[in-house]
């Protein structure tokens, strides 16, 4: 029953990870409908600007994510409203065709910079700190710290989506384009900024890759993957949600790992394709308005 109970509770901390990849993909496709299939590079991308700078620099990862956030979101807005705004329309196709060579571009551009060579963000003491729990289960700070962001996360985007003018801003742009431009919204400053936040959020989502897990610039595509179940799962549009979906993916991963190691990627998938089947709306579909 131990080792039963550990494996829950290891994955609901690994959900915690799942829900932040998915975080930022739920913000953008929530705003303005766009299914982003260059997300996971960018989060690797992230994970490599943190490690630049906490090497050039001389930073801890936890403070050098702090200087990326803001220049991430300058680089999320730049490209959304340089670029991924000019291929918003009616047709789905061209913004999916866009970000799929963006992903392309970003993995063979990392690979020129970092070489194939896997790295790892570097906290001192932290990486293995723990907490005991009683009857020989632990948690690692980490995985818990993981788990504490995403929900906080999940909260500010809540706020900023439902108590604040951006948010306004947002949801009008979302829910009817044309009215929202009457109204006097800028809708292509609306979504950059929207795109910037994103790209903060996946900043903090590379923070804790990199400190639980080696990366490199060929992992885009599993994160991706990853992040487009747990939206899904949780249901498309709810904040909630994705963090309800990234937990059901992880408890799926860590439970099959226990039955057998093999089976832990599978499982996930499995529980993906369940509920799917079951609910192809995901756990809780909201629309954000």
């Amino acid at each position: 029953m131990t080792g039963w109970l550990d494996a829950l509770i290891q994955g609901i901390l690994l959900g915690g990870l799942y829900a932040l990849f998915a975080a930022g993909l739920s913000l953008i496709f929530g705003v303005m409908r766009l299914v982003n299939l260059a997300h996971g590079d960018l989060i690797v991308l992230a994970a490599f600007i943190i490690l630049l700078l906490a090497e050039k620099l001389g930073l801890d990862p936890f403070a050098a994510v702090l200087v990326a956030a803001p220049v991430l979101f300058a680089i999320g807005f730049a490209l959304q409203y340089v670029l991924l705004n000019r291929t918003l329309g009616r047709d789905l196709l061209p913004p999916l065709l866009v970000t799929f060579g963006l992903s392309i571009m970003i993995q063979n551009g990392l690979l020129q910079l970092f070489s194939a060579d896997s790295e790892r963000l570097r906290s001192g003491a932290i990486e293995t700190a723990s907490i005991a729990l009683g009857g020989g289960i632990a948690i690692g700070v980490v995985p818990l710290l993981t788990l504490l962001s995403a929900i906080a996360v999940i909260v500010v985007l809540n706020l900023i989506f439902y108590r604040t003018p951006l948010g306004r801003a947002f949801r009008a742009a979302s829910d009817d384009l044309e009215v929202a431009q009457l109204m006097g919204i800028d809708h292509n400053r609306i979504f950059a900024t929207a795109m910037g936040l994103a790209f903060v959020v996946i900043a903090i989502a590379a923070l804790y890759l990199g400190l639980r897990a080696n990366f490199d610039p060929t992992i885009g595509p599993a994160r991706l993957l990853y992040a487009f179940e747990a939206v899904i799962i949780g249901g498309l549009g709810s904040f909630w949600g994705t963090l309800a979906g990234g937990i059901v993916l992880g408890l799926a991963q860590t439970v099959g790992a226990r039955i057998d190691p093999e089976w832990q990627i599978l499982s996930g998938h499995l529980a993906f394709l369940v509920v799917l089947g079951l609910r192809p709306r995901g756990l809780f579909p909201r629309a954000v308005d």
